[in-house]
């Protein structure tokens, strides 16, 4: 090799090795709260603060991640809404007990994804970047039982396949939730119906934000749907943002709030929200451009526009 290619090549390998480290050492650790309003509750309504939590991934040995999300309880939400993916290991479960333990006395409402039934196993990462076939590589069977045991005698409110309503704050929130669509598991004719009649919101719940089940919630009424499931990308290029979603939401909205369906024009639109969550697949422990993150998201009257910011707490 020619003394002047040596320098560029050697250069190249230097940035990524140095990419790859700041990935993994620094900002898988970086944790962020984004807030936002979310327009959609009537006019007068005070407001409501939802504290959107999404893909713990827990496994022994996260102590920054447990101390991280412990100190959320501070933000005082009215309510917790989990969307799924909180385990990757077998004994993960008492870490997410301790992560969570004191946002457990705040009335809750979770839905499971995929990783809270079967444990992770080593992929090929470029496969994400190929069309979906459909074909799932699972794990062993992870203990959701027994999280799901004690989430519920915690106070919290298992919505797969259920809806059920909330009195919070003067308003009655009705909420709904189906199994992971990542999983073909998801059954949205089993809760199918429109919203119940003095309802002052409606907020559905799903761990991955398919397409077809954002719209089933939408055209039964439901304003706001909470996702979580694409780590919002997980490796983001800085100006081109998430190259994919591992689902078949379009890659704009990987992560954050936006209208649903998007694009729309109307004023009386649903909204997504999907977390980039909080953790990684023990087998790809590296963010790029896509720190972790909870959000704190405030219901305000729909005459009020919807307004985003993001800190790391």
């Amino acid at each position: 090799m020619r003394p002047e290619i040596v320098v560029p090549v050697a250069a190249a390998a230097a940035a990524a090795v140095g990419g790859v480290g700041y990935a993994w050492g620094i900002e898988r650790k970086s944790f962020r709260l984004r807030r936002a309003d979310v327009p959609i509750l009537p006019t007068g309504a005070p407001s409501l603060k939802v504290l959107h939590i999404s893909d713990l991934h827990a496994t022994p040995g996260q102590p920054w991640k447990v101390a991280w999300v412990r100190e959320l309880a501070a933000l005082e939400p009215d309510l917790v809404i989990n969307t799924g993916d909180n385990l990757a290991s077998p004994t993960g479960v008492p870490v997410v007990l301790d992560a969570f333990g004191p946002l457990l006395g705040l009335p809750g409402f979770f839905v499971p994804g995929s990783n809270d039934w079967f444990a992770p196993k080593p992929k090929n990462l470029a496969r994400y970047l190929l069309p979906d076939t459909g074909q799932r590589i699972h794990g062993d069977p992870l203990p959701w039982g027994e999280l799901r045991s004690a989430f519920t005698d915690a106070g919290w409110v298992d919505l797969t396949h259920r809806r059920t309503t909330a009195h919070l704050r003067d308003l009655t929130v009705e909420l709904g939730g189906v199994s992971d669509a990542h999983l073909q598991a998801d059954h949205y004719e089993r809760i199918a119906g429109p919203v119940g009649a003095g309802v002052d919101v409606a907020l559905g719940l799903s761990h991955t934000p398919e397409p077809r089940v954002l719209d089933a919630f939408v055209a039964d009424g439901f304003r706001l749907v909470l996702s979580g499931h694409t780590h919002g990308g997980q490796l983001r290029v800085p100006g081109l943002g998430a190259l994919v979603t591992n689902c078949g939401l379009d890659r704009r909205q990987a992560r954050g709030l936006s209208p649903w369906p998007a694009g729309t024009g109307d004023p009386e639109h649903a909204w997504l929200h999907v977390s980039a969550g909080l953790g990684t697949s023990p087998y790809a422990p590296v963010r790029f451009a896509c720190p972790p993150e909870a959000t704190l998201l405030t219901l305000v009257p729909a005459r009020l526009s919807a307004r985003t910011t993001a800190s790391g707490m």
